[in-house]
């Protein structure tokens, strides 16, 4: 389905970019798992891909990084010639109420989350349009489209990158290229699993479906963007959450 498509997954190291990196991979696309803290995590997604046949391999960055992030497209277009998916997945919390929220939690979050994503598309954008097409995929979150207590840096980056999202999709529709968001509810990753019981039950209580999701769900949605199925649709916000935010 995505069979010489060349695909560059952000903070694809583990959790859901990990996800959506194995799916790409088993759906025939070469796959640049991106990451910027642990090598040896990034190094065991390309092992489990080239498990299955796949093709892939690792490139550390910090997408916050403008000059780094662009050096990191140069060296994908030169070595595969091109790049037709990006999933703008790298994201990270410093979770804390408003009025105890520091500024450097504020700013850390905003530059990673949200900056990262423009630098991402800011870069890849000259090579699709030369090329006439591309699929970019940003990744949201339900806090950015119903806010979250104890996240406003947060709720903030991933609203302004649905902003992003329709916005790049205006600009580039008329070249080719695709631009949507996925906003995923609460899914079983390493973000979830460190809060306790209680607030656990207190977020089922409010998910119609009664359980949280799993990073293969984003994954499902992500290669249904990527592919020649979702051809025509652009500037949306695919909401994966289990009923929550109806």
């Amino acid at each position: 389905m995505l069979e010489n498509k060349v695909a560059l997954v952000t903070g694809a190291s583990r959790g859901i970019g990990r996800a959506i990196a194995e799916k790409l991979a088993k759906n025939g696309a070469a796959v640049i798992v991106n990451y910027n803290g642990s090598k040896e995590k990034a190094d065991a997604v390309v092992k489990e891909i080239e498990s299955f046949g796949g093709k892939a391999e690792a490139y550390q960055c910090s997408v916050a990084d403008f000059a780094k992030t662009e050096e990191m497209m140069k060296y994908v277009i030169e070595k595969y010639g091109r790049i037709d998916i990006l999933v703008n997945n790298a994201g990270i919390t410093r979770d804390g109420l408003l009025m105890k929220m520091s500024e450097e939690d504020f700013d850390a979050v905003i530059a990673t989350n949200l900056k990262g994503a423009f630098n991402c598309m800011r870069h890849v954008a000259r090579q699709m349009i030369k090329q006439k097409g591309g699929r970019i995929i940003n990744i949201s979150s339900i806090s950015g489209v119903m806010g979250n207590a104890g996240q406003m840096n947060y709720a903030a980056s991933k609203a302004g990158v649905i902003g992003m999202t329709k916005t790049a999709a205006r600009e580039l529709a008329s070249r080719g290229i695709t631009v949507n968001a996925i906003a995923p509810g609460f899914i079983t990753t390493d973000m979830t699993e460190v809060l306790s019981d209680s607030v656990k039950e207190g977020i089922l209580a409010q998910i119609p479906m009664k359980t949280m999701g799993e990073p293969a769900d984003i994954a499902e949605t992500a290669a249904f963007l990527a592919s020649d199925g979702a051809k025509y649709i652009t500037g949306q916000v695919i909401n994966v959450n289990g009923g929550m935010a109806m």
